[in-house]
């Protein structure tokens, strides 16, 4: 009864993956997609939507204070294209930060220890790259372009492969949890196909957790509704959604029966998991005085480090306001003060727990900042534009070499000089990380085996980047 469009839109090399996915419970296919052994079985993602300056936190060089004030040559810049926000500038000039900095860790490195002094701390713990690099220069191609392997909207996201490729380890939570928190800074757009399944089965989207009322939206049952009689209803639909799969042969149709009977089971598992009540004054210390309050990056991390350790496999954390177009001194601090203990703290949760060997942890944003100065040239009042020639991202955990730096910019914190990394070289080393290889990692739709690091370029694993 499948009619000859759909059969050629589901056949290939996905089909099987994606008929088996529906058919069979999740904790059978924990890891059941896996190309080979694993060091991580789980990814959090902490994403900072806007653009954090790499210039600022972590890619300095004393030899910016010399600069201050100069203008940008153009041999640096090289015709480079820029946003509309300072196409209209007259002149570019260079400007340091404004913090202060000092070398951490082992090997010295240098880390703004005003306004990061916890992390500081965690250097040893961490891989730092300061050589990604993206086309894109505005914010939703670039935040898209991160999250989905392209430009264009509509590709499914890292967790939607994830979900499809490995499964979930835990059969009462998605694969797949989005929480987000907002800073204090001009807070950029978030849609939801960030996080979305795109052209695969609609299972594998990600469930964005709220963070007030219900986790999720029409979770519990309405008044007069207990759980036998949603079992009921559910019973019966799952038994019409069958028949409807015997005629037509939809695969969505059985997407449709998994979530119901997920969200049946995220009942009692969702709120369980927000409930931070049985967590030790010691644990709570670690994320600082901010995880008291819901809905604050503090509080996020510390669930995601709960989820991690109940078998979701991603959770992806946004938090917004990163994007200091002006006032950048004053609103990055307060941008990292939200988020330093936080991500210490977690880090340092993780380990303690045994939790941080096999668990990924990425932190970064859709592009840097650029050193020249957009608007004023004052030591509170400057800002910086978007910048995707290089930017900064640190990695930590399962698969990860800790303790090191990886690339290398120009001593105007502008141009890539040493090992350069895509957007899809980082894709796919997350992949990897996770058993996963991104060349084979596959869904046929519209002519294409797809994959999240696209068929255009072929993308690399950052060997540099392994333990």
């Amino acid at each position: 009864m499948m009619n000859r469009r759909r059969f050629l839109l589901h056949s290939g090399n996905g089909l099987g993956a994606a008929a088996l996915s529906t058919l069979l419970d999740d904790k059978l296919l924990a890891n059941a997609g896996s190309h080979y052994a694993p060091k991580a079985k789980r990814l959090i993602y902490l994403f900072f939507d806007g653009g954090p300056s790499h210039i600022d936190t972590w890619d300095y060089k004393p030899a910016l204070r010399k600069i201050h004030g100069v203008e940008l040559p153009d041999s640096i810049r090289n015709g480079q294209r820029i946003t509309g926000m300072t196409s209209g500038q007259k002149s570019f000039p260079c400007v340091a930060p404004m913090f202060h900095f000092d070398q951490a860790g082992k090997d010295g490195r240098w880390v703004n220890t005003d306004i990061l002094p916890r992390m500081a701390k965690m250097v040893d713990e961490i891989a730092v790259v300061k050589s990604l690099h993206t086309e894109a220069i505005n914010h939703d191609p670039a935040i898209t372009y991160i999250a989905t392997g392209s430009q264009v909207p509509g590709k499914p996201s890292l967790g939607a492969w994830l979900s499809y490729g490995l499964g979930s380890e835990n059969a009462n939570m998605p694969a797949y949890v989005v929480m987000i928190s907002r800073g204090g800074g001009q807070n950029q757009a978030l849609y939801d196909r960030l996080w979305g399944s795109g052209f695969l089965p609609s299972r594998h989207q990600g469930v964005k957790l709220r963070s007030a009322g219900e986790p999720v939206l029409y979770l519990n049952n309405p008044p007069g509704v207990d759980s036998g009689s949603r079992r009921t209803v559910l019973d019966g639909l799952a038994e019409l959604n069958g028949q409807a799969y015997d005629r037509f042969g939809d695969p969505e149709t059985q997407a449709r029966i998994a979530q119901y009977e997920m969200a049946f089971r995220m009942q009692t598992a969702v709120p369980d998991l927000m409930d931070i009540g049985r967590e030790s004054e010691h644990t709570l210390g670690l994320y600082g005085e901010d995880v008291k309050k819901p809905g604050s990056f503090a509080r996020n991390c510390l669930l995601a480090r709960r989820m991690a350790e109940s078998g979701v496999r991603f959770i992806q954390l946004f938090h917004r306001g990163w994007d200091q177009h002006g006032s950048l001194p004053s609103k990055l601090r307060g941008q990292c003060r939200d988020i330093d203990q936080a991500c210490a703290g977690l880090l340092q949760d993780l380990k303690e727990r045994g939790l941080l060997e096999d668990t990924l942890v990425v932190c970064g944003g859709e592009f840097g900042r650029t050193i020249y100065s957009q608007g004023k040239l004052t030591a509170d009042d400057h800002g910086r534009d978007h910048h995707g020639r290089c930017f900064t991202s640190w990695f930590a955990g399962g698969g990860i070499q800790p303790g090191i730096e990886y690339g290398k910019t120009d001593d105007f914190c502008y141009n890539i000089v040493e090992n350069p990394v895509h957007i899809r070289d980082m894709n796919a080393t997350i992949l990897h990380c996770l058993g996963l290889d991104h060349r084979r990692l596959t869904f046929r739709f519209q002519g294409l085996d797809q994959r999240l690091t696209g068929v255009e370029e072929e993308a690399k694993v950052v060997r540099g980047l392994l333990a």
